[in-house]
């Protein structure tokens, strides 16, 4: 059986993985006021917050450490094993929530949970290096992304539904039966990788290897396995500092706004949980639109003979253009609703520059090393994230959040500005002897 069109399949079913994987992150604080009255009935609501901070920041170093755990498992064992063993351990590691009595357990199975979820990225990255060309990268990049913003907009309405029926603990169950049942499309579809895949046709194989430029070191035109430094050699090029810098400065703009929208609405609008509900999602819609559109852009500017380096960094300079503004805006939004457009609009610009940062690695080198390079600077971002989410409600004491967004307005500065001097050609990177002349 043969036929076209494979590589759309495959990416596909890397952007529902990541639905899932908010959907399963989400849970927790979705169902925290009913965990928390349960668990906890002895203490206040400051005690409570207190223990979900603390749980919360287990995740998210978790979460950090993963990154590249998996980036160098994911190289180690291919893209297919790797997501199995991704998705299906934290899949089991939500509904063990199912048996969490408190801290401590809760903390236990948010650890495992985080080191797997990690996993999503570079795996991502890896299979996009694999299945597709250079030119497609930034939009099958764009559509993984979008399945993180979908996955950020049904996730309460779908946590809220399953509560309506369930307890929290079958709900724990639940979401995490889903993520086993998306192995067996994985499965059957992700046989192999495209050069040995019995399905792919050979158009298809040749159109996607023979636009995987990184992968002929030698320039003869034909299929090899590029240029694979070990991590020391990796570590040696400054490029692949500035995809680890511009990852560390961008990524935290993202959590900052998933951990913090439901807070900074209630405390700057006075809005309770029904009106967050209501409002919360409109900012994903935007990140959703900004992956597809970051990602269609690079295409259509390579499709027209750009060059990757001009491609990358005219899309990247674009979002961060478009999200330094939106932060001096939400200084005085006014409204709302005007701050949650604001947020849409600024969600909107970090998912075009954030599709394109995520292709550098495979822009730079070969599939083999890409899981290992994604993994460093998926770590270097969750623990700027980790120390930002600690550190905003220090800046925002009293309700005012001036601080933190002029932090998000520098933190993007500093991600063009990494791209910008580190990475002065974006185009596959060769061994260093062979530029010293």
């Amino acid at each position: 059986m043969k036929f076209n069109g494979l590589r759309w399949w495959v990416v596909s079913l890397v952007a529902l993985a990541a639905v899932i994987n908010y959907i399963d992150r989400q849970a927790f604080g979705a169902l925290w006021p009913d965990i928390s009255a349960e668990l906890f009935p002895d203490l206040d609501a400051d005690g409570r917050k207190d223990i979900y901070g603390k749980i919360s920041a287990v995740f998210i170093l978790s979460y950090a450490a993963g990154q590249t755990i998996f980036g160098k498992i994911f190289d180690w064992i291919g893209t297919r094993i790797g997501f199995a063993i991704s998705i299906g351990v934290w899949s089991l590691a939500t509904a063990l929530h199912a048996f969490a009595k408190g801290m401590f357990s809760f903390s236990i199975f948010r650890s495992i949970l985080g080191i797997a979820e990690a996993g999503n990225w570079p795996g991502a990255a890896k299979a996009n290096a694999e299945w597709f060309p250079t030119k497609e990268r930034a939009f099958a990049q764009g559509i993984f992304n979008s399945g993180a913003a979908i996955g950020g907009i049904v996730a309460f309405p779908v946590i809220g539904t399953l509560a309506a029926f369930m307890s929290w603990q079958a709900i724990f169950i639940t979401v995490g039966l889903i993520g086993f049942l998306w192995l067996i499309p994985w499965f059957y579809v992700v046989k192999a990788p495209p050069e040995k895949h019995p399905w792919l046709s050979e158009n298809e194989k040749n159109y996607i290897l023979s636009g995987q430029k990184n992968q002929d070191l030698n320039e003869d035109g034909s299929y090899d396995d590029g240029y694979n430094p070990d991590t020391g050699q990796l570590l040696g090029h400054k490029e692949s500092w500035g995809v680890i810098i511009s990852s560390a400065a961008i990524d935290p703009i993202w959590w900052l706004f998933i951990v913090y929208i439901p807070i900074y609405l209630n405390e700057v609008f006075g809005m309770n949980v029904k009106e967050i509900a209501f409002s919360a999602w409109l900012p994903y819609v935007g990140a959703m639109l900004g992956a597809w559109f970051g990602g269609l852009l690079a295409q259509n500017r390579l499709s027209s003979g750009w060059s990757v380096n001009n491609t990358r960094k005219m899309v990247i300079t674009l979002g961060c253009l478009i999200m330094i503004p939106c932060f001096f805006l939400l200084r005085t939004p006014g409204t709302a609703l005007n701050a949650v457009i604001i947020m849409a609009v600024l969600l909107f610009g970090f998912q075009t520059a954030i599709g394109n940062v995520q292709t550098l690695p495979s822009d730079f080198f070969s599939g083999k090393i890409v899981g290992t390079l994604s993994g460093f600077a998926g770590t270097a971002a969750k623990l700027a994230a980790f120390g930002l989410t600690l550190l905003v409600p220090k800046l925002t004491v009293g309700g005012n959040y001036t601080p933190a967004f002029l932090i998000g307005g520098a933190l993007a500065l500093i991600a063009l500005a990494a791209i910008w001097f580190l990475c002065p050609r974006i185009e596959p990177l060769k061994p260093y002897q062979e530029f010293k002349h």
